[in-house]
C-alpha cells in the first residue's frame, strides 16, 4: 500500500512521456512546438506543488492521491480525444500537476510515519519506484505499440494503471490509519525565523497554510532549498547534455541508446546505495560524493569534445553521470522530510519541491540558450560549475539545519 501505488502511476506516466512529442507532431506541430507541448508537464508538476500542499493539509494523503488519480485519467482521456494541440497541451499540463500531487501526498506521509533512523532507505525506495516508471516505461510503450500498431495503446496503459491505483488507494487498507504517526525526536526541527536547529521542546504546530509557511521556513529554503535546486538542473541537464553530445559527435541514434541506455541502468542499479549511506554516515555524505561527481564528469566532457578519443571519453563519463545521479538517489526527498515540521508537512513540502522542480525545469531551457548563443561545451561546463556550486552549499548549510549522523 505504501510502493504499489507509486510504482503503478511511475509505470503509467513513464509509458507515455517519450510518446508527448510524437502525439504532437501527428497534430501538426514541428520539432520545436512539440517541445513545447512536452514541455507542459514540467510545467503543470511545478505548478501543482504548492496547491497540492495546501490540498493535503486538508483532505490528507489518501484522498489527494485519489483526486489525483481521477483527474490523472481525465488528462489520459484528453489525450485520446484531443483533436487540437491546445486540447493535447492542457491534457499533459494536467497529467503534471497530478504527478505533482501524488509525489506530495506519498513524500509528506513517508516524512510522519517513516522512523529517521531509516527513513533515507525509505525514502530512497520510493525515488526507485519513480526510477522504475521513467527506466521500464520506454520499454513497455515499445512492446505496446508493436503489439497493437498504435501510439494511444500507451494511454490506454496509463489509464489501466491509473484506475488501479484509484481502486487500491481507495479501497485497500489506508495506511494513514494502520500506520501511526512518528514524530521526529527533539532537536530535529528546524526554527522558523533563523534555521537555527531546535534545542528544547517543540511545540504543536499550527496550519499556517503555504504562503505562511513558505515565508516562515524563508531562510532554509533560501540556502538548502537553493542547493536542492541545483541538484534537480543538473539530473535535469544530464537527460539533456548527454543525446546532444551523442549528435554532436556524429553517433548514429542506436549507438546514442545504447550509451544513454547504459547510464540509466547504472543510475537504476544504484538507487537503494544512497539512503544506505545518508543513513550510516549522514546526509552530506551523500549529497556531496554525488554532485562532486556529476559536477567533475560534466566539466571534464567539456573538454573532450574535439579529442580524437572523444566517443570514448563520451561513453566514459556517461557511465560517471550515471553513478552520480544514482547515488544521488531519495537525496531531496530525505532532506525535504528531515527539514519539514513535523506535524503538518505538507505545506513546508510544497514549498521545498516547487524549488527543486524550477532547478529542474530551468536547466533544460539554460542548457539550450547557451548552445545556441555559444556552445554545446560551453553548457556543459556550466552545468558541471552549477553541480559544484551546490555541494558546496549542502556542505556549507547542511551541518547547520541537520545533524551530520542520524540519532
Amino acid at each position: 500500500m505504501v510502493y504499489f501505488p507509486t510504482i503503478l502511476f511511475a509505470l503509467g506516466e513513464g509509458a507515455v512521456i517519450p510518446l508527448i512529442p510524437v502525439f504532437a507532431t501527428e497534430l501538426g506541430a514541428d520539432v520545436p512546438l512539440a517541445a513545447l507541448v512536452t514541455s507542459a508537464l514540467v510545467i503543470g508538476q511545478l505548478c501543482g506543488n504548492i496547491p497540492s500542499g495546501w490540498l493535503v493539509s486538508k483532505i490528507g494523503e489518501r484522498f489527494t492521491m485519489v483526486y489525483a488519480g481521477l483527474a490523472a485519467m481525465l488528462a489520459g482521456v484528453g489525450m485520446l480525444m484531443a483533436s487540437s494541440l491546445l486540447l493535447l497541451t492542457a491534457a499533459v499540463f494536467v497529467l503534471g500537476f497530478c504527478a505533482a500531487a501524488f509525489g506530495l501526498a506519498r513524500h509528506a506521509f513517508m516524512t510522519t510515519r517513516v522512523p529517521i533512523r531509516f527513513r533515507a532507505r525509505l525514502l530512497s525506495l520510493l525515488g526507485g519506484c519513480f526510477r522504475l516508471g521513467v527506466f521500464v516505461g520506454p520499454f513497455v510503450a515499445a512492446g505496446l505499440i508493436s503489439l497493437t500498431g498504435t501510439e494511444l495503446s500507451t494511454v490506454w496503459f496509463l489509464l489501466a494503471c491509473v484506475a488501479v491505483l484509484v481502486v487500491l488507494v481507495l479501497f485497500g487498507p489506508d495506511p494513514e490509519r494502520t500506520i501511526p504517526a512518528l514524530l521526529k525526536p527533539t532537536g530535529a526541527a528546524v526554527a522558523e525565523d533563523t534555521g537555527e536547529v531546535v534545542t528544547g521542546s517543540i511545540p504543536v504546530a499550527d496550519q499556517r497554510g503555504v504562503f505562511r509557511t513558505m515565508w516562515a521556513y524563508r531562510t532554509v529554503l533560501a540556502r538548502l532549498g537553493i542547493s536542492a535546486a541545483c541538484l534537480s538542473a543538473v539530473r535535469s541537464a544530464r537527460q539533456v547534455i548527454l543525446p546532444l553530445w551523442g549528435v554532436s559527435l556524429g553517433l548514429d541514434a542506436t549507438t546514442i541508446a545504447l550509451v544513454v541506455g547504459i547510464s540509466g541502468a547504472i543510475d537504476f542499479a544504484l538507487f537503494y546505495a544512497s539512503g544506505q549511506v545518508m543513513d550510516r554516515f549522514g546526509r552530506i555524505w551523500a549529497a556531496m560524493p554525488a554532485l562532486s561527481l556529476m559536477g567533475l564528469g560534466f566539466v571534464a566532457l567539456s573538454f573532450t569534445h574535439d579529442l580524437d578519443s572523444a566517443m570514448l571519453w563520451y561513453g566514459t563519463f556517461a557511465a560517471v553521470l550515471g553513478v552520480g545521479n544514482g547515488l544521488s538517489s531519495g537525496i531531496l526527498l530525505t532532506f525535504g522530510a528531515d527539514l519539514a515540521p513535523e506535524r503538518d508537512p505538507a505545506a513546508f513540502l510544497g514549498s521545498w519541491r516547487t524549488l527543486t522542480d524550477a532547478g529542474g525545469a530551468a536547466a533544460p531551457v539554460a542548457v539550450s540558450a547557451i548552445t545556441a548563443a555559444f556552445s554545446l561545451s560551453l553548457a556543459t561546463g556550466l552545468m558541471g560549475v552549477v553541480a559544484l556550486v551546490g555541494a558546496i552549499g549542502f556542505l556549507r548549510w547542511t551541518p547547520k539545519y541537520l545533524p551530520r549522523k542520524p540519532e
